[in-house]
């Protein structure tokens, strides 16, 4: 009986991306520091609500546009993750893989095997995001 829990509790820590991407990022990210200052003086749900997206250990998420987080796996040497996630924007489901990079404690870049259809793209998986202290997950 001990080991039939056993084994159900670490199926499902293995399928949840926050526990397997060794010291995932947690908290809130956005685009530029002058946008956490603003989600901290407005509101979170505001600044989605005007298009802006938010990166949290769950994935990406925007206005009619997110991206699940579903595998998380931590490099060995570099303070990187590769991360497989299913996107969905209205009518369009996609797979797509990501790399998270630390670059220091309230910075991560991400860089999306999605190729960009043209300039004028309006959504990209890749960019800079900064820790928004102070800011929760709706």
């Amino acid at each position: 009986m001990h080991l039939g829990r056993s084994l159900c509790i670490s199926v499902l820590f293995a399928s949840s991306p926050a526990f397997a991407g060794e010291d995932f990022i947690e908290g809130v990210y956005l685009q530029s520091e002058d946008l956490c200052a603003q989600a901290r003086k407005d509101s979170l749900q505001t600044l989605i609500d005007a298009g802006n997206i938010m990166l949290s250990s769950r994935g990406l998420q925007g206005v009619e546009y997110n991206c699940e987080f579903v595998q998380v796996t931590k490099a060995k040497t570099a303070p990187s993750w590769a991360v497989t996630a299913i996107c969905q924007e209205p009518g369009y489901v996609f797979p797509d893989v990501l790399s998270v990079t630390r670059v220091n404690q309230t910075q991560v870049d991400l860089v999306s095997v999605r190729p960009a259809e043209d300039e004028g793209e309006s959504v990209s998986n890749s960019g800079s995001y900064y820790l928004c202290d102070g800011v929760a997950l709706p």
